[in-house]
């Protein structure tokens, strides 16, 4: 608004409105479901670098390479004869680990440490979004992304395996045999998903939050695996060596996956009589995990 000047030199009382053109907008009101399903569809789409810039794509499109490189030499060893390489429970574990854990040090503060640093909050708590919303869409984003990554890998290697199956029973055995490896990839995406994002949302600092993830979990694999090894390896029946898994996600899944049944060699020893311990924990972990991260955004909105 400008006033206008009077020929004396005084302000006159008056004001002129300068129409700038703006429209308001009289289309369709989305409520709370579409709000949090558009959250979920661009927090997946950030996790995969879509819709970013060519940095944002090379942690994940390096991950997807180095998953599926297994599964593609598993075709071509069946294809000249040879048997599956690895179970689809396991699929190399020890590669899995580290790819996960590369993934969710890059991508889960790429999903919550953005918004805590620049403030941006309260603009989301002030459309119809309830408070859990937001944690909770981050949440099943970072699950599918997990999934995809892993879950991918599994039906490239039931298809390179397939291809050379001479009858129709090995079909049905691979497929047996790929059902209870997809819930396995299930279960590592749910309970992985929920400690990278609870570890990445103590902090703002995308850097600091990376480091938080990736120390975090690859300290506490190491640890497992050397207790592991200490009580005498994966082939070990000690009280030690069984309960020597339960001090990380990754090994903590590993002993639920061999206590399911689980044949494959895995990092784990068979945690036998302690079995229902690992589903316990396992648990534990993931509603410790999605209560943190509730609470974390519960005390953030009030702030």
């Amino acid at each position: 608004m400008s006033e206008t000047v009077s020929p004396a030199g005084t302000a006159g009382a008056a004001g002129v409105i300068h129409d700038l053109g703006y429209r308001g907008y009289d289309g369709p009101r989305l409520g709370r479901t579409q709000i949090v399903r558009a959250l979920i569809w661009h927090s997946f789409r950030s996790a995969w670098g879509i819709g970013r810039g060519v940095k944002a794509k090379i942690v994940p499109i390096l991950a997807a390479v180095a998953m599926c490189l297994p599964a593609v030499a598993n075709a071509v060893s069946v294809a000249q004869g040879g048997t599956r390489l690895f179970g689809y429970d396991v699929y190399v574990p020890q590669l899995r680990v580290v790819v996960l854990i590369i993934f969710i040090a890059a991508q889960a503060p790429e999903l919550v440490s953005r918004d805590l640093r620049s403030h941006v909050l309260p603009l989301y708590f002030s459309r119809p979004l309830r408070r859990g919303d937001y944690p909770l869409a981050k949440y099943i984003a970072l699950t599918l992304a997990l999934l995809l990554l892993v879950e991918v890998p599994l039906l490239l290697t039931y298809v390179g395996t397939i291809a050379a199956a001479k009858s129709g029973s090995g079909v049905w055995s691979e497929t047996r045999a790929l059902i209870p490896g997809l819930g396995v990839g299930l279960m590592w995406a749910l309970l992985i998903a929920a400690v990278g994002l609870v570890l990445a949302s103590l902090t703002g600092r995308r850097a600091y939050a990376t480091g938080i993830v990736a120390i975090s979990c690859f300290l506490t694999w190491t640890v497992s695996l050397v207790l592991i090894q200490a009580e005498g390896g994966i082939t070990a029946t000690t009280t030690g060596a069984e309960i020597a898994g339960l001090f990380s996600p990754f090994t903590i899944l590993d002993g639920v996956r061999i206590w399911l049944g689980g044949t494959s060699q895995g990092e784990d020893p068979n945690p036998g009589h302690f079995g229902p311990l690992y589903g316990v924990v396992a648990i534990a972990l993931l509603v410790a995990c999605l209560g943190g991260l509730a609470a974390r955004y519960r005390k953030v909105s009030r702030s």
